[in-house]
């Protein structure tokens, strides 16, 4: 057998052209398979039956390995066992009739609204940095933008009379996204009071700026949330900017926003990345139901 996948892992490499990370990830769960072949006294490929590929990923499972990983290992079995038939190394597909594990959604974690308003609340200073970051955390809450779109924002992006900002998310597609009255407050007191003092001789048209006058990175973005949150009584570990981009998507469909809308303002491009958030808020509602109905 280890002749087969040295002779699979070629074909990987220069016949399909695949990476040599992805080769390696391929090598490794082969080799595993065959260790585990052997020890159960199968060594020949060509008896290999289905059983045996379930009970091997049964056992991956028992691990510990979790369920997106033993998919991963089942998609390497597959085209192995796919390759091997095509080249007349054995009869038929053992690997075809297995369903992949099922991948449990991890729910991302949100906020509730009192906490979102206690941390932006808090950030009350009059200095420039205060100022800063309490329209930081405004726009992050206010249209729901990644980390990078934040720190990548340009003046020349940001109407502030219509109330939309426009940014450059994954894919390099660009959207509008609104931007609330406390944002767009923040964001005027910031560029009117604080900006101007941050800027230097080369600061260019980033919106949020260091105080150095370059643009912010993404981990001062990261740390400066950190210390908000811990200047709140907060716990940091727990704050971060996709945090709050979570818990925008969550409040606005709890006040009854249309998931499509949702998933424009996120610029999500396929709205079962949007539909999460319905689980989110199935989980509350739950909460709700069992804390308030009289037989809940």
């Amino acid at each position: 057998m280890t002749h087969l996948i040295d002779n699979f892992i070629l074909h990987l490499a220069t016949e399909r052209g695949l990476s040599a990370r992805y080769q390696v990830t391929v090598r490794i769960v082969l080799e595993k398979f065959a260790v585990w072949l052997q020890i159960k006294g199968k060594p020949e490929v060509r008896t290999v039956g289905t059983i045996d590929l379930t009970d091997f990923l049964a056992q991956r499972k028992r691990d510990g390995l979790a369920a997106s990983s033993v998919r991963l290992e089942l998609v390497a079995l597959r085209i192995f066992f796919r390759w091997l038939n095509a080249r007349r190394h054995r009869e038929g597909d053992p690997a075809e009739p297995i369903l992949a594990p099922r991948v449990d959604k991890r729910l991302p974690d949100t906020m509730n609204e009192p906490d979102v308003k206690r941390l932006i609340e808090s950030v009350n200073g009059q200095t420039p940095l205060d100022r800063r970051d309490r329209a930081i955390l405004e726009l992050f809450y206010a249209a729901g933008l990644r980390l990078s779109e934040l720190t990548n924002a340009r003046l020349e992006n940001l109407d502030t009379e219509e109330g939309f900002i426009r940014v450059t998310g994954k894919g390099n597609k660009t959207r509008l996204a609104p931007v609330g009255k406390a944002a767009l407050v923040a964001l005027q007191v910031y560029l009117d009071h604080a900006r101007p003092v941050l800027v230097k001789a080369r600061t260019e048209s980033w919106i949020f700026i260091s105080r150095r006058g370059g643009q912010l990175s993404i981990e001062r973005v990261q740390e400066l949330l950190k210390e908000r949150a811990a200047q709140a009584g907060m716990d940091p570990a727990r704050i971060h900017p996709h945090l709050l981009r979570h818990s925008f998507a969550t409040h606005l469909l709890s006040h009854g926003a249309d998931l499509r809308v949702i998933q424009e303002m996120l610029g999500h491009a396929d709205i079962a990345t949007t539909q999460i958030y319905t689980h989110v808020d199935d989980r509350r509602l739950k909460a709700v139901h069992k804390q308030f109905h009289p037989r809940g």
